[in-house]
């Protein structure tokens, strides 16, 4: 342990919190229009800079490819921003003339975003814009293998803003990154609220700081092809999302389930769009690297591609190999196929019906993907309702690649790199955060009905005798007796 770094990191996190909350008492006065100009420049200049950033993060972190990353970069701005633009973030949001309720926007104060090594620049982009979009200051904690990139991230944004006049310190960003540091941030008692997207110890640490915060899961996104399906679609959404950035956002495919009348044909196409299918022992060496000697995923093999990790693995493959294959039959700790793997590698399940397919999705949900998403490629409309109704997840996506589709890039769900598990995944929210997550509701109310003293009490004893509420009392009082 490097005590000088951990105390520098504490100091910093320190600083770091009273300039955000200086700023933030300024911030929190802004009108709408002054809001909106600053996220205006701020997605503008990470526009800007989506392909410097892309590069800085895939050099720095050795995950995922450059020309995703900047697709990510502008995910998190150019969509985001479009999507939050008009969005009322400042005074009155909303009017209810029939219940004469109004509803008031209030910030939350200072928020700490905790940043992945995997989408360690496109994931601050958004959390900025949506802090600043509903009046908050942000601090962020980046992961240790990603600092470079995520403290430019966070300078040229911070710059953008003060330019525009806002007040310094509204965006900060640890460059001395360490536990020590995230722990004085999570538990600052000037930090009003945690945004946390990583591992799970990190979500669980988030939870227990007692302060507000929004925390994610893993995503073991199983993807089930029915027998109706358009099979040659289905599996050009599945491979479109598996590839992107080499598997690194959670929401992507990491298992494919097929009902086995379609097996051979889904199989073929697996194959001839670039899959390689692997045998017995190619699946026992690729076992050995996708799991660390104590347990859990290899870091070494996120984000790379299927070579690099055939090869880690002990093999080689073609240099056209797109993703790499296995089948599968069971779920667990034994069989490592089953687990959230976040590069090019997928399972694949057989099943004899939809009903039987829907059970063994659920078991994969079960084994690391509880709450996050699923996806279903049918074109029976009833199957796809019936499955929908039973899968214990947040968001459920109809025939298209699950990684664009969750983060609201293929769908109509709101765009967002923070995607809740709900209660299932033990998260405070199912929804794709975004800035209303970040604002306190106010409710102004206005009386409707009269009430009086004398009428009242009559309210509340009507159609109760005096005598059965003797009753009552006295059985109460024997039961207290004994």
């Amino acid at each position: 342990m490097d005590l000088d770094v951990d105390l520098r990191s504490v100091h910093e996190a320190r600083c770091l919190v009273k300039q955000a909350r200086e700023a933030f008492l300024k911030l929190k006065e802004y009108s709408q229009e002054q809001i909106d100009r600053l996220i205006q420049v701020m997605a503008e200049t990470a526009q800007n800079n989506s392909l410097r950033l892309a590069e800085m993060a895939v050099e720095e972190t050795g995950f995922g490819v450059v020309a995703d990353k900047v697709a990510k970069n502008l995910l998190a701005s150019e969509t985001v921003y479009e999507y939050i633009k008009d969005m009322k973030t400042v005074g009155v949001i909303a009017e209810y003339p029939e219940r004469k309720v109004l509803e008031i926007a209030e910030p939350v104060g200072v928020i700490l975003g905790l940043l992945p090594t995997t989408n360690p620049t496109s994931t601050l982009i958004y959390k900025a814009l949506i802090a600043i979009k509903s009046r908050n200051a942000i601090v962020f904690s980046p992961h240790p293998a990603a600092i470079k990139c995520s403290v430019e991230t966070a300078r040229i944004m911070s710059e953008a803003a003060v330019a525009m006049g806002a007040p310094a310190g509204i965006i900060g960003c640890l460059s001395h990154a360490t536990m020590e540091g995230t722990d004085e941030l999570m538990k600052h008692r000037g930090v009003d609220m945690i945004l946390a997207t990583g591992g799970a110890a990190m979500v669980r640490a988030a939870y227990s700081t007692g302060k507000p915060a929004y925390g994610v899961g893993p995503g073991n996104v199983p993807a089930f092809i029915e027998r109706t399906a358009d099979i040659t679609k289905a599996i050009a959404d599945i491979m479109v999302s598996k590839t992107f950035d080499n598997g690194t956002i959670c929401s992507s495919e990491q298992a494919i389930v097929v009902e086995d009348v379609i097996k051979e044909q889904v199989i073929q196409e697996l194959r001839r769009v670039g899959c390689y299918m692997l045998n017995a022992e190619q699946k026992r060496l690729v076992e050995g690297v996708l799991v660390k000697p104590n347990g859990g995923l290899n870091p070494g093999i996120v984000g790379r591609p299927p070579q690099k990790i055939a090869a880690m693995a002990g093999f080689n493959v073609p240099s056209d190999v797109r993703v790499l294959v296995a089948e599968e039959s069971g779920v667990g700790r034994a069989f490592p196929f089953s687990m959230e793997k976040l590069s090019p590698v997928l399972a694949l399940y057989t099943a004899s019906d939809w009903h039987s397919a829907c059970e063994k999705c659920i078991e994969i949900l079960n084994y690391g993907g509880i709450g996050h998403t699923l996806s279903i490629h049918s074109r029976d409309e009833s199957i796809i309702r019936e499955f929908a109704l039973k899968k214990p997840v947040s968001r459920i996506l109809v025939n298209t690649p699950s990684t664009h589709g969750a983060v609201g890039l293929s769908t109509g769900l709101a765009p967002s790199l923070t995607l809740g598990c709900g209660s299932w995944g033990k998260n405070s929210t199912g929804d794709n955060i975004t800035p209303r997550h970040l604002i306190t509701i106010k409710r102004l109310a206005y009386g409707l009905e009269e009430v009086s003293a004398q009428t009242a009490p009559a309210q509340i004893n009507q159609g109760v005798s005096d005598e059965i509420l003797k009753k009552v009392i006295q059985q109460v009082l024997e039961q207290v007796a004994v």
